[in-house]
């Protein structure tokens, strides 16, 4: 076992090896025809850098290069398409062209920086209505969602206000958060002291959480519950709150291998005649749910690919990968997330937050 996976580094290295020496080749061949080319040393310098930028990055207190490694992950990605594309080009024309290629490329990927920033840090508010067949302490709920915030050194504590504000605008009964609160430690959301934001929200009914699989990476997940809950807000880990004639149900990632069956958690309640609202990070067991009676399923997990082509990937792994979803009586949601993981960047998807309006007959 331990000889197949050390095999399985050695050749994943070998692979983002090559691959790197591939982008490398391609700009010091632009290099060459360009007026900068006396900065030969200093490109691969840059270059190596860049590369290692992703390990670098993991390193406590070297946020920064979280940052530059999540830009590099998207240069290498998009590069791997427009590179052959772009040299398949140059031989096609004779190898002539070589210095415009290299600025299109370059002013591809400014763009791209550019839109996906704005994409990844300027959250939209979407708005849905739903009925839900039970009766209830109330006539209606006003829901607001938002997942996957993955505090830490990339989402840091500037953007989680822009959730108060919006918070405070949208004024819910209740928000809830269904997994990845932190991208893997704790540590930033201690040092920039992001409870006390987070207690800056004040919807009536109070602020509920369950946990997303970043949020036990880093063997973190005791100390952020006793975070949360010192500052009033409830972690739900295959718990379940009753609040004002409904039940709210949190369930444990699927990471974690002693969590409960929707089954076995909605055995448990007293009268399964009210509605249920449950909170469950990833949205894999949708029909489970529809059959066990819940009728509201709030996820995240997907970041609806976060990045083109990633979307046609989440599309094709879940049933509901982004959105709302009727399956039978249950409503399943699925948002892209109001946080990134990996690049700060979104293109063709946005930070977001959901506003429900359920309405109980």
């Amino acid at each position: 076992m331990v000889v197949k996976m050390v095999l399985m580094i050695i050749l994943a290295v070998l692979i983002y090896g090559a691959i790197s020496f591939y982008i490398w080749w391609n700009g010091k061949a632009w290099l060459s025809v360009s007026p900068l080319r006396r900065f030969k040393r200093t490109y691969t310098f840059l270059f190596l850098l860049l590369s290692l930028s992703m390990f670098i990055g993991m390193i406590p207190h070297l946020g920064i290069f979280k940052w530059i490694g999540g830009y590099w992950y998207i240069i290498i990605g998009y590069s791997l398409i427009l590179l052959p594309l772009f040299n398949l080009a140059y031989y096609l024309l004779k190898k002539k062209g070589l210095m415009i290629m290299g600025i299109l490329y370059f002013l591809f990927f400014a763009g791209v920086i550019a839109y996906g920033s704005y994409q990844a840090f300027s959250p939209v508010v979407r708005y849905d209505q739903v009925e839900v067949e039970k009766e209830a302490g109330r006539e209606s709920l006003k829901i607001l969602m938002a997942s996957d915030t993955h505090l830490g050194p990339i989402v840091r504590s500037g953007h989680l206000e822009k959730l108060v504000r919006i918070v405070e605008e949208e004024k819910p009964d209740i928000v809830l958060i269904p997994g990845d609160i932190i991208d893997d430690q704790i540590d930033t959301f201690n040092e920039e002291n992001m409870i006390e934001i987070f207690g800056e929200m004040e919807p009536p009914l109070g602020v509920y959480m369950s946990p997303g699989n970043h949020d036990y990476y880093g063997d973190d997940l005791n100390e952020l519950k006793e975070e949360l809950e010192d500052g009033g807000i409830r972690l739900l880990m295959d718990e379940t709150e009753e609040i004002d004639g409904l039940y709210l149900v949190g369930r444990k990632d699927m990471t974690d291998d002693k969590r409960a069956s929707i089954s076995e958690l909605v055995e448990g309640l007293d009268d399964q005649s009210k509605p249920i609202i449950m909170l469950d990070h990833t949205p894999m067991e949708l029909t489970q749910a529809e059959e066990s009676g819940v009728d509201i399923i709030l996820s995240g997990h997907t970041h609806r690919g976060q990045v083109f082509p990633g979307n046609l990937v989440t599309d094709w792994i879940y049933e509901n990968d982004w959105g709302h979803l009727k399956k039978g009586n249950l409503h399943s949601f699925v948002s892209s997330g109001f946080g990134t993981w990996g690049p700060p960047l979104r293109i063709g998807s946005r930070s977001e937050v959901w506003v429900i309006d359920v309405n109980f007959n």
